[in-house]
C-alpha cells in the first residue's frame, strides 16, 4: 500500500541513531535523523508526510516537549517514543500526552517496524482524507459529492463531467447501495441545467399522467427514474415519446440490475444505452474506504453535533476487511453507528485476528488490482509497486486467478 514511508528519528546518541536508522533502511522506510529537538522542529509541519519517532530523556529539551510541541502544530501526527526498559510510569505517561505509542529500549526490529507501520498507515489515511477535503472544497459538484482517490474513482468523475456536457437521456446503473440518484444529481449540478429542479420519482408504478406532472414539475431541470427497469409498459412508450419530442425535461434513469430488452422496450433501451455511466462496487476499490468512511463518519457527526470518534488504524483495518455487499448505504450505516458508539460488527470481524484481517484487505486490494486491469497481471503488479514474482506468489496465496478477470 502506498503513502507516507518517512521517519524523523530524534534521538541524542549518535550509536543508537545510526542502528535505529539502519533498521528503518533495511525496512524500506527514509529515515530524517536529528539529535535533538532543536534539530527536528523545522521538519515537524502539518503536511510532514511521516511520523516521528523520538528518545524521551535527552539533554535539554526532552521528547514530551518535542509531543507537545508536535501536537500543537499538528495533533493527527503520530509519535511513538522510545522509554527506558521498564519505565512504565513514564510510558503511560506518554500515551496520556498523545503518543500514538511507545516502545521500550532496546526494542527488537519487528516491534519497531510494526509499530511504525501502523502510525505510517494512520498518516496515510489522515494526509489523503485532508487532500480530499481540500479538493472537494475547491472542486466542482463532482469533486464535492463523489469521494475516494482511487483510479476508478477518478474515472467516475471525468465521466460524470463528460456526461453534464451533453442534454441526453442517461442511465446511471451500478450495484445496490451505490447511489446511483446521488450520482445523477451530480450530473445534474455539473450541467447548464443545475439552477433548475432536479426532481426524483420510483419507476414501479409510474403511469403515464404520472410521469406526465413528473417531467412538468422537472421542467428545464432533470427527471431521475429509480429502477427503470420496472416502469410500467405503457409508461415506457410514453417515456420514448417524451425523448423523442424533445421534452424541456432531462431523464435520468437508475438501475441496480443488468438492463435488457425483456424489462424495456426496444426503443428506450436502445435511448437509453447510448450515454450510461457505471458505479463501481466498494469492493473494486478498497483503497477509498478510509477516505469514504472518515468523510462519512465527519458528516454523521455534523448532523448529530458529536465530535468525531479516534478511528483507530486496526478499525479501519477491519472495515477494509468487509465485502460491504450494500456498498456505500452500508459504510454510511457503519459511520453513524460508530459516531454513536453502536457496536458493529464490522469492528471484530468473525472474531479474526489483526493478521487474518490484513490478509483480507491484501486480497481485496490484489482483486481489485486485477479487476482495473482487466486480469492483465503485470499492469496490476506495477500498480501496486509489486515485484512480479511476489505478485504471483501473492496470487497463488490466495488462489487468485487473473484470467478470471478477463473480459
Amino acid at each position: 500500500m502506498s503513502g507516507p514511508s518517512r521517519v524523523l528519528l530524534v534521538d541524542d546518541d549518535v550509536a543508537v541513531r545510526d542502528a535505529l536508522a539502519q533498521t528503518l533502511d533495511l525496512a524500506g522506510l527514509r529515515a530524517t535523523t536529528a539529535g535533538s529537538f532543536v534539530a527536528a522542529k523545522d521538519h515537524i509541519t502539518r503536511d510532514f508526510a511521516g511520523v516521528i519517532l523520538s528518545d524521551i530523556r535527552m539533554p535539554g529539551r526532552d521528547g514530551f516537549h518535542l509531543l507537545n510541541y508536535a501536537r500543537d502544530v499538528d495533533d493527527e501526527l503520530p509519535v511513538v517514543l522510545l522509554t527506558g526498559e521498564g519505565d512504565i510510569p513514564m510510558a503511560v505517561s506518554a500515551i496520556e500526552q498523545g503518543a500514538f505509542d511507545f516502545l521500550e529500549k532496546p526494542c527488537a526490529p519487528g516491534d519497531l517496524v510494526s509499530v511504525l507501520s501502523r502510525a505510517l498507515e494512520a498518516r496515510r489515511s489522515v494526509l489523503q482524507a485532508r487532500a480530499e477535503r481540500a479538493r472537494a472544497e475547491t472542486g466542482d459538484p463532482a469533486s464535492r459529492m463523489i469521494f475516494g482517490c482511487s483510479d476508478l474513482a477518478g474515472a467516475l468523475r471525468a465521466r460524470v463531467r463528460k456526461l453534464a456536457q451533453t442534454d441526453e437521456a442517461i442511465l446511471v446503473h451500478g450495484p445496490p447501495g451505490s447511489g446511483a440518484s446521488k450520482v445523477a444529481e451530480v450530473i445534474h449540478l455539473c450541467s447548464a441545467r443545475a439552477h433548475a429542479a432536479f426532481e426524483k420519482r420510483a419507476a414501479a408504478g409510474l403511469d403515464r399522467a404520472a410521469l406526465r406532472d413528473a417531467m412538468q414539475v422537472a421542467a428545464h431541470g432533470a427527471l431521475f427514474l429509480d429502477e427503470i427497469g420496472d416502469l410500467p409498459a405503457d409508461s415506457q412508450i410514453a417515456l420514448t415519446e417524451f425523448l423523442d419530442a424533445g421534452h424541456f425535461a432531462r431523464v435520468m434513469a437508475g438501475s441496480t440490475i443488468a438492463l435488457d430488452e425483456a424489462r424495456l422496450n426496444s426503443e428506450l433501451h436502445y435511448r437509453l444505452q447510448g450515454a450510461s455511466v457505471r458505479i463501481p462496487s466498494i469492493a473494486e476499490r478498497p483503497e477509498d474506504i478510509p477516505i469514504l468512511f472518515r468523510r462519512y463518519a465527519e458528516q454523521a457527526c455534523e448532523q448529530a453535533g458529536l465530535k468525531l470518534p479516534e478511528i483507530t488504524p486496526d478499525h479501519m483495518a477491519s472495515l477494509m476487511a468487509q465485502d460491504w455487499p450494500g456498498n456505500a448505504r452500508s459504510l454510511m450505516s457503519a459511520a453513524m453507528r460508530f459516531v454513536l458508539g453502536m457496536a458493529d460488527d464490522a469492528s471484530d470481524p468473525g472474531g479474526l485476528g489483526l493478521a487474518e484481517q490484513m490478509a483480507r484487505v491484501e486480497r481485496s486490494l490484489l482483486i481489485a488490482a486485477l479487476s482495473r486491469q482487466q486480469g492483465r497481471a503485470s499492469q496490476a503488479a506495477k500498480a501496486l509497486k509489486l515485484p512480479r514474482k511476489t505478485f504471483y506468489d501473492k496470487l497463488a496465496k490466495y488462489g487468485i486467478r487473473p484470467e478470471d478477470f478477463r473480459d
